[in-house]
């Protein structure tokens, strides 16, 4: 399990890194492609539809995987803006979109959200110890 859970850091990792590699791409032009290659990227880390995953590029556009199949959602738009994401994953909260980084105390920025999850099945049930679970892991990445 620790291993599965291990996997699923890195591939969150893997995703974060390449948002912050991509910042200039966040933005509503681009963000939904940048979505969609972070969550590809971390949703087929450890193999093909290994694990189910969320990207939001800055309260805009974002890009679910669940079970190998995609979705394409959010606002466009939003990803112009500037905000100061507040709260604990994977509940995190945008607040208000604003127009420059001065915002809120100059903590406003541009921010790519990930969340993770793998369904760990252990391959021996030993004395009720290691059960079905679902791992997850999250990252909030500010790019700008």
């Amino acid at each position: 399990m620790l291993y599965s859970y291990y996997r699923l850091d890195q591939a969150v990792a893997a995703g974060a890194e390449y948002a912050a590699l991509n910042a200039a791409n966040v933005n509503a032009t681009q963000g939904a492609a940048l979505a969609t290659a972070i969550a590809t990227a971390v949703e087929s880390a450890n193999g093909t539809a290994w694990a189910n995953d969320t990207v939001v590029m800055n309260d805009g556009p974002s890009e679910t995987v669940s079970n190998g199949k995609a979705m394409s959602g959010g606002t466009a738009a939003n990803a112009n803006d500037y905000y100061c994401l507040t709260g604990s994953p994977p509940n995190w909260s945008w607040g208000t979109g604003y127009t420059s980084q001065q915002s809120c105390g100059g903590g406003a920025g541009k921010f790519v959200t990930v969340t993770a999850s793998y369904n760990y099945v252990p391959l021996l049930k030993i004395y009720g110890f290691l059960v079905n679970t679902t791992l997850k892991q999250n990252a909030a990445i500010q790019v700008q």
